[in-house]
């Protein structure tokens, strides 16, 4: 495929959002205002997204049935609390490449991530370690460090970290492969992020999980930065499981309930370990209150409680949004979006800004990750006070991810022409 042509001027990036099939999309956000009063360029979708304007209507809705039926809002709501989450299966099951049966919105990312443990890290004396990135994100390392320990290893022998080589920023395929391979008969679970959050590197679940699969490990991967960024084909890729959070990409709001994948082959299996509640049991006779757990078949086996219907209604709003728009659609724009940041980016002073992420649009997603010469947070600041929003990570990075749904190419140009000017004072 011909790479895009680009050209640094404001008219170019106007020219571009009028091109744009998903611009009517970022009319369904609540956009932040800046200093100035004009709207602020919001480049934070990666830690937490913007709210959809039904939102508010759409948990509006659950408390008035609340305040008008209380507990019979359960079975008499305008949408029936018991079954509420079942309006977010299928198009959660397309949003990762899945099939509704293998996909579940409950609980939160780490919670799931250790309920998945239970079930797929069951070291042997022969293959016990968990291999991991070595700069996952700190509540990924907690959790399998914490599992290891509660099996009774010491998380020192236990782990393996997957590490770049020296020098440079970012794994290479090709190495984690060789990792795979090298530490296979020894691992129980090999356990990775699609994007990591620190660089912005994607990685191919399908390839790794071949591979790890081959050596006899079980695989899971963490979501939280690819949900809603990138384009997956969970059930064909074929991992034990996956999960995610919905606050960043999928603007589900602050905390809001995360989600799990478990392959349709682990979809009848009552006797795989995990931890039992009753919102996982047949729903047929759960009200029965009997005292024998009998699991629902696929991921809602893997349910403990009730969910909270507010935060299913939030995450609802945003998630008919991908729906209809699409996720082939939306990583097109991504692609073409932050490749345009990276042209405008090469763009600047030699040494101002060093972009850590991957080149190849294949190994990344929306956000890239940018070192900048001088004191980044101090720039931070500077952005702020212009209206731009980013984040900041130790020890270094600023990250900047423009979301498809609600960013233009006139937000990628105004951002850079800021950094321009810094540059130039």
């Amino acid at each position: 495929m011909t790479a895009p042509v680009y050209e640094s001027t404001d008219a170019f990036a106007h020219t571009l959002d009028a091109e744009d099939p998903l611009r009517p999309y970022r009319d369904e956000f609540l956009l932040l205002s800046s200093p100035s009063g004009a709207p602020a360029i919001y480049l934070a979708g990666n830690s937490l997204g913007l709210q959809p304007r039904k939102a508010r209507k759409y948990v509006h809705q659950e408390m008035e049935d609340w305040e008008r039926l209380g507990v019979e809002g359960h079975v008499h709501g305008r949408h029936p609390w018991l079954p509420y989450h079942e309006l977010l299966t299928e198009q959660v099951a397309r949003l990762v490449g899945a099939r509704p049966q293998e996909v579940v919105v409950m609980n939160t990312l780490s919670v799931n991530l250790h309920l998945m443990m239970v079930s797929f890290y069951r070291p042997t004396r022969e293959r016990f370690k968990i291999l991991i990135e070595g700069n996952a994100f700190p509540s990924d390392q907690y959790a399998v460090a914490s599992q290891a320990r509660f099996h009774g290893y010491d998380p020192k022998e236990a782990i393996v970290r997957l590490m770049p080589r020296e020098g440079e920023e970012t794994l290479r395929p090709g190495d984690i492969l060789e990792a795979v391979e090298r530490h296979g008969k020894e691992v129980a679970l090999v356990m990775l992020g699609s994007v990591n959050y620190l660089t912005g590197q994607a990685f191919d679940i399908g390839a790794i999980t071949r591979v790890a699969h081959a050596q006899g490990c079980k695989v899971g991967f963490d979501l939280a930065h690819g949900a809603g960024n990138l384009k997956f084909s969970l059930h064909d890729d074929g991992p034990d499981f996956a999960v995610w959070c919905s606050y960043k990409y999928l603007n589900g709001g602050p905390g809001s309930l995360g989600g799990v994948f478990v392959h349709e082959r682990h979809a009848h299996s009552p006797d795989l370990p995990r931890f039992e509640g009753w919102w996982g049991h047949n729903k047929a006779t759960r009200f029965e209150m009997g005292p024998t757990f009998d699991p629902l078949p696929g991921a809602e086996g893997w349910q403990l409680s009730n969910p909270p219907i507010f935060q299913l209604a939030a995450l609802r709003a945003s998630l008919e949004l991908f729906d209809r728009a699409t996720m082939e659609a939306v990583r097109a724009k991504s692609e073409k979006l932050t490749g345009f940041l990276e042209f405008l980016l090469n763009r600047l002073p030699e040494g101002f800004v060093t972009i850590t992420t991957p080149k190849d649009p294949k190994q990344r997603g929306a956000q890239l990750s940018l070192r900048f010469k001088g004191e980044p947070k101090r720039l931070l600041g500077r952005l702020s006070a212009a209206g731009i929003i980013c984040d900041f990570r130790e020890p270094d990075i600023i990250r900047a991810a423009p979301a498809p749904l609600y960013n233009t190419y006139v937000d990628v140009f105004r951002f850079v022409r800021t950094l321009e000017a810094h540059v130039l004072e």
